[in-house]
């Protein structure tokens, strides 16, 4: 298990990196002279968008693999336990009620007021890919806290889209899709290992949730949770898909998904842009919201006795870490491709996004800097 989770995180401290770069790319020629034809290019119509293709097609196995990752630390990693599993879910629920209650604060009454969702989630492409930054001078017990917070944020954020964010349901479309997945789930019970028999009912549960008015991407997460997992690695299909698509998500799909969707113009007046309600929203969430919901959280778990600090994590740490917590990036990103029906409201929320990603990963990044100077780990990666 901890030799998958070391592939795990190397294969994330790739794709931050990447992911960098692309928004870079996509900023720069957003806003060059062939602008207007790069964002008409992600608009080409196949039926529907590439964008929309991008969103809701690709995005469907980012998803995947979030919910193979979901159901490997509820079966045997560090949410397989009430007494491991506290601290990183007292952490992640603070870490997402408190940027949502201070969006809401910026926008009550407001038409923005959809926007809540968007601070609210923690990118653990970035937020790795950033802790990496820092050598074997970070505990492995760290990283997994880190991991560990962003698995079930991640699970929030799916729950989010999945109650708030959908729209047009049909009710017969969501029934053929809870056939399907009742089909996925017999399949499951029966110990069928064949990964074709798991296949042909995902695509078509991806079929039925884009056409119930549910966000496809759920699809994803939902045929990961019927994949069969098994102690010993080489016999599990859940690893070997994992394992599969890991690289795949991380140095394609994802660079892909910030390309289409950082295409942002930076034209008039940028402070403008970020003193709005909405953005005032976001960046509180993000800077603000997250690390104190993280930080009093963790606190109140360890207070009440539910958890304790692992092995050579002190504080300070905890509180770098929730800092970088606040890296948002993808999937406030693609929240906020759902949240508003208003253009600007939209180019607003990535901005804003952007800047405050950046600012929790510079100040995250300095304060663990400052720490690791002053305190030395009994245990590195």
């Amino acid at each position: 298990m901890f030799d998958t989770f070391l592939k795990f995180v190397k294969s994330e401290q790739t794709g931050g990196i990447l992911l960098i770069f692309c928004t870079a790319i996509s900023l720069l020629i957003t806003n060059s002279a062939w602008g207007s034809q790069y964002l008409s290019f992600w608009e080409m119509n196949l039926g529907m968008s590439l964008h929309h293709w991008i969103n809701d097609g690709l995005m469907a196995v980012f998803f995947l693999l979030v919910g193979l990752e979901i159901k490997r630390e509820l079966v045997g990693g560090e949410l397989s336990t009430v007494s491991s599993a506290a601290m990183p879910v007292m952490a992640a629920i603070g870490g997402m009620l408190f940027p949502a209650l201070l969006f809401l604060s910026f926008n009550y009454n407001q038409p923005s007021v959809s926007g809540w969702g968007i601070p609210m989630a923690t990118d653990i492409a970035f937020a790795l890919g950033m802790l990496s930054l820092l050598g074997n001078r970070v505990p492995v017990a760290l990283k997994v806290f880190l991991v560990a917070v962003a698995v079930v944020d991640d699970l929030g954020a799916i729950l989010v889209i999945a109650l708030f964010y959908s729209h047009g349901f049909s009710w017969l479309w969501f029934g053929a899709a809870m056939a399907t997945l009742l089909l996925l789930i017999i399949l499951n019970r029966s110990g069928s290992h064949k990964l074709l028999y798991f296949l042909i009912p995902g695509v078509l549960l991806w079929f039925f949730i884009l056409q119930s008015g549910i966000h496809a991407t759920i699809a994803g997460v939902l045929l990961a949770l019927t994949i069969p997992i098994a102690k010993d690695e080489s016999k599990s299909m859940l690893h070997h898909i994992e394992h599969a698509i890991n690289k795949p998500v991380a140095l394609f799909i994802m660079p892909i998904f910030a390309l289409a969707n950082t295409g942002i113009v930076l034209e008039g007046d940028l402070v403008a842009s970020l003193t709005s309600p909405v953005s005032y929203g976001i960046l509180a969430g993000l800077i603000i919201g997250k690390p104190v919901g993280i930080l009093l959280f963790t606190w109140l778990s360890v207070k009440t006795g539910w958890s304790s600090l692992p092995n050579g994590v002190t504080w300070p740490m905890i509180a770098g870490a929730a800092m970088l917590g606040g890296i948002g990036f993808t999937m406030s990103i693609f929240i906020s491709t759902l949240a508003f029906d208003v253009v600007a409201f939209t180019t607003m929320s990535k901005i804003s996004i952007l800047a405050g990603s950046a600012t929790c990963a510079i100040l995250g990044l300095t304060f663990l800097k400052f720490t690791f100077s002053q305190f030395k780990p009994e245990k590195s990666l």
